[in-house]
């Protein structure tokens, strides 16, 4: 049939997939996907990563009336991958200075990971602002690649003389495991076997009473 005429763009999801990267030489490649106002550094000497308690809320960090980005990471101190992650992360406040890192425990903030999607640990979200624009979608969770995702998504260039420490390996977020207890998963659980057994009983109690079934039992 004939073609459609041409409308206004639609508007994009909030939550953008990674698209891979095309490959060198394309002005598409180069062009970043989210234009982030670089924060003045001046007076600042160390640049570190900040890691939220029960009591903050994410929303108290993030200002919406600015085009600022932050890269915020959703972890729980158990997950073996949130700790091989930790020290990668722990060292991208030095090599992006001009952008905010921040983390937090989704355990404590569960309302939180509802309502980004952050369902697995550990997911990391750029936010824009408020507003969450990408997120980072690779298995592989090294430095590199995750200034790899950041360049991509803004154009900002890390600084190429950091690397991981052993103080990343230290904090502030934590490699090493702790023991603890998923409750989410404790109460699915426990809430499971409360509607089996329910349903057991409501099934015996249904069977007595169908005209004929006591009979039966009886004889």
């Amino acid at each position: 049939g004939p073609a459609a005429a041409p409308g206004p763009p639609r508007e994009l999801p909030v939550l953008e997939p990674v698209l891979p990267e095309e490959p060198n030489g394309t002005d598409s490649a180069k062009a970043p996907k989210v234009s982030c106002e670089e924060r003045n550094t001046t007076g600042i000497e160390h640049f570190t990563l900040q890691i939220l308690n029960v009591s903050q809320d994410l929303m108290e960090f993030l200002n919406p009336n600015s085009s600022d980005c932050t890269l915020v990471l959703f972890y729980t101190p158990w997950c073996r991958f949130s700790a091989s992650l930790a020290p990668h992360f722990n060292s991208l406040p030095r090599a992006f200075p001009t952008l905010r890192f921040l983390a937090l425990d989704a355990s404590q903030h569960s309302s939180l990971s509802t309502r980004f999607g952050t369902v697995a640990v550990p997911n990391i979200l750029l936010f824009q602002g408020a507003k969450p624009m990408a997120r980072f979608n690779h298995t592989d969770r090294t430095l590199e690649t995750l200034k790899d995702f950041i360049f991509n998504q803004t154009g900002i260039e890390a600084k190429s003389d950091v690397t991981v420490t052993q103080e990343d390996w230290e904090g502030p977020l934590p490699s090493v495991l702790t023991k603890g207890i998923d409750w989410l998963l404790l109460f699915s659980v426990l809430f499971l076997a409360s509607f089996v057994m329910y349903a057991t009983v409501r099934t015996e109690s249904i069977r007595w009473l169908i005209p004929g079934q006591e009979h039966e039992h009886q004889e």
